[in-house]
């Protein structure tokens, strides 16, 4: 029996994007189609198949440990960056700004699909795997408020839930502005013990 369910939801990737030196800028340059190979997006900087652990696995190790790199790509929901966008009194809030990957637009609650979670393209299967929610940093906030003074101080509660989700690539292959990416989801229940004894780290 498959440990993966395919689900109904898809979500049609509007925007597709690289960070080519996240040490000059977070902001992403457009693409029309988008090379994956098992490092990640060709030409991301973000990219490799390891990578330097950072605050978001400090409990597990310290900064700068080499660990493996599931967080190759930021993919983000349209309708969830729209949302952010009213949030904070824009307008339109452009993906680039954000450092994403990939926008997909109609799967309801993106960031809150569960950790193991697939997105697989419709034409060529490339296959993003999802590892977990990523979590607001500052990062966008400064890109926002370096643009449109006095919006980006709100950012990061307003991302709360809808920053979308990091991921990894488990098949190489191509992907492109207007393919459907299918989501297969973990065939397994929700842990019985979340919420006991685990370390809080601050709100979730």
């Amino acid at each position: 029996m498959s440990a993966l369910r395919p689900t109904d939801f898809t979500g049609r990737i509007v925007w597709l994007g690289r960070v080519d030196d996240r040490a000059a800028t977070l902001v992403a340059t457009p693409l029309d189609l988008m090379e994956l190979t098992f490092a990640g997006p060709v030409g991301e900087s973000h990219g490799g198949l390891t990578r330097p652990a950072c605050s978001r696995v400090a409990a597990q190790y310290e900064r700068g440990t080499e660990i493996r790199n599931v967080r190759q790509l930021s993919i983000v929901s349209a309708e969830e960056v729209t949302a952010i966008a009213a949030a904070i009194g824009l307008d339109h809030l452009p993906p680039a700004w954000l450092g994403a990957s990939v926008m997909v637009a109609g799967i309801p609650d993106l960031s809150l699909i569960p950790p193991a979670s697939r997105l697989q393209g419709q034409e060529g299967g490339a296959t993003l795997t999802v590892d977990v929610e990523n979590r607001p940093c500052k990062l966008p906030a400064l890109e926002i408020e370096a643009r449109r003074p006095g919006h980006g101080g709100a950012f990061r509660a307003a991302a709360r839930h809808r920053r979308g989700v990091t991921a990894w690539v488990e098949r190489e292959g191509t992907l492109h502005l207007g393919e459907s990416l299918r989501l297969h989801i973990p065939a397994q229940p929700p842990w019985p013990h979340l919420g006991h004894g685990v370390a809080s780290s601050g709100p979730v």
